[in-house]
């Protein structure tokens, strides 16, 4: 139960940092933080996230639905 809340708070985290590229984005002061962070911290949150699917379905923590219909 613990993974699933953990993957569930690097998803929110991860669209939060989508939304804050957005608004820089929209912004576009040249001076301010570069929109590369926000959106280098997503793909760096989306490689942890599916690390963990394959660490926690290599160990039994989470299983596959056997039937996915």
């Amino acid at each position: 139960m613990i993974i699933k809340m953990i993957l569930i708070a690097l998803l929110i985290y991860m669209v939060v940092n989508l939304f804050l590229a957005m608004r820089i984005m929209i912004k576009g002061h040249p001076k301010g933080e570069p929109m590369s962070k926000y959106i280098g911290r997503r793909v760096l949150t989306s490689v942890i996230i599916v690390t963990l699917i394959l660490i926690a379905y290599a160990t039994g923590l989470i299983t596959p639905n056997p039937r996915p219909y």
